[in-house]
């Protein structure tokens, strides 16, 4: 008798772990068909032509900041001496070529990977991120259009140092500043990081820099500003007595189609951050983008013009250039947010700022920039950052929201603009005491084309 209970409750426990076996396979198979029916859910919600469109406008965004390199180099070999020219159109294909390759590996996991202080590396992986779900566009579309960007913050630098830096030493500074100094505050804003959603008072949606015044171009102008400290001015820059000399460049046309050119690209910098085209409200912010990148860099460039002529007696073509990229330099962190109105008080205050920037830096902190990339990129980045915090329809303190919001755009723009002087006090002072930045003084007087590269861009 007890053989038959023992035996019975054996068959019932046995059935007992059956049923429960069973029913985890069946909880189990049931999950996993919920989970491929959501994905599925998911994948059929995905509108195939918006997300054509919405690529489309990222890939077109990203070819017009790719276009911004040869303006930037037109530029600068502009602005400079002849004898200089191959050196800095070398300087500024490096810098696209190993940002490509080295954002690609490493950057781009630092800027978006998870972490706090910094992201993961996530070598040469950019799937952890899904850009279609979060945004509506292919993973390689925001890796394109986020490496162009990390270009342009490196070769800001190379205007500033220009006619006397050691090709070699150019090229360790434009990697640290591709894998480590850009990701990393990038990471801070774009990356989800602290500044992205740090608060003050009222205003708790963060720092904002739609496009970059802060975390592309000011980052550069900061490092630019410390490089060109470090390296010392050219030779002949400054007379015995410390008076500023004039060393012109050797060709404003140039120049001027390539802040003609920049200008173009800058319609892909600012209007395709928007990231999407395809809805109305997403057309809408793009247009508005658009018009208000268009009228601060015309304002700036009318204010540098008419201040110049009054300072200077003429009106000068080289600061009218500079107030034109100072104009859309200054409007890039806050063209979303800001009326047109806005965008043209922003345009002007930033082309008058800049001219009195350039003579500030020159004359008395005796810094030699060639082509003024502290003053237009740094010094009207940075501003440009703190305006918004004025002139932005939702949270500007001119249209009566208080001043929370403009102090938070306060602290995103110094400590990033810490952050990139400190990185570049280290990395310059490290790289001229190791093995010196600047080539000798007869090489620089006879050009660095030859001596550094063994050719000359003019025959």
């Amino acid at each position: 008798m007890k053989y038959i209970i023992s035996r019975s409750r054996f068959f019932k426990a046995l059935a007992a772990i059956g049923m429960f076996f069973a029913g985890a396979f069946v909880t189990t198979a049931s999950a996993q068909e919920v989970a491929a029916e959501a994905a599925a859910a998911a994948e059929s919600s995905i509108d195939p032509v918006a997300v054509g469109l919405n690529t489309l406008w990222v890939a077109l965004g990203a070819m017009l900041v790719f276009f911004m390199q040869p303006g930037f180099s037109l530029v600068e070999a502009g602005f400079t001496r002849s004898k200089n020219t191959a050196n800095i159109l070398m300087k500024n294909f490096f810098d696209f070529m190993i940002g490509t390759v080295l954002f690609w590996a490493v950057g781009y996991g630092i800027m978006f990977g998870a972490g706090d202080f910094m992201g993961m590396p996530n070598f040469f992986d950019i799937d952890f991120k899904d850009c279609m779900s979060e945004m509506g566009i292919p993973n390689f579309a925001f890796l394109i259009f986020q490496t162009v960007f990390c270009a342009t913050a490196a070769t800001i630098v190379s205007g500033a140092m220009a006619e006397r830096t050691k090709f070699y030493m150019y090229m360790i500074y434009s990697l640290l500043i591709t894998v480590l100094v850009y990701p990393v505050s990038g990471h801070w804003t774009w990356g989800g990081g602290w500044l992205s959603t740090f608060s003050i008072g009222t205003w708790t949606e963060g720092f904002h820099d739609f496009a970059g015044s802060t975390i592309v171009h000011s980052v550069g102008g900061w490092m630019a500003l410390v490089g060109a400290w470090i390296l010392g001015p050219r030779v002949g820059k400054f007379a015995k007595d410390g008076s500023a000399r004039a060393i012109p460049g050797h060709n404003l046309t140039i120049a001027a189609l390539g802040v003609f050119i920049l200008w173009m690209g800058w319609f892909g910098f600012n209007p395709c951050s928007q990231l999407a085209i395809a809805s109305v409200e997403d057309a809408t912010a793009s247009t508005l983008v658009f018009v208000n990148t268009n009228i601060a860099a015309a304002v700036g460039g009318l204010a540098a013009l008419f201040v110049s002529w009054i300072k200077y007696k003429k009106p000068s073509l080289s600061f009218t250039l500079n107030g034109v990229l100072a104009g859309l330099v200054g409007i890039t962190a806050g063209c979303d947010a800001v009326a047109p109105a806005g965008a043209a008080a922003i345009g002007l205050i930033c082309g008058v700022l800049m001219i009195f920037s350039v003579e500030f830096i020159e004359h008395k902190l005796k810094i030699d920039d060639p082509v003024g990339a502290s003053s237009v990129h740094g010094v009207c980045g940075f501003t440009g950052t703190l305006l918004t915090g004025l002139f932005a329809v939702k949270g500007g303190l001119f249209y009566g929201a208080g001043i929370d919001f403009f102090l938070v755009q306060l602290t995103g723009a110094v400590v990033i603009g810490l952050w990139a002087a400190t990185m570049g006090f280290i990395i310059f002072k490290s790289l001229d005491k190791i093995h010196g930045l600047r080539v000798e003084k007869r090489i620089e007087e006879e050009g660095l084309d030859v001596y550094e590269h063994g050719e000359s861009a003019y025959n």
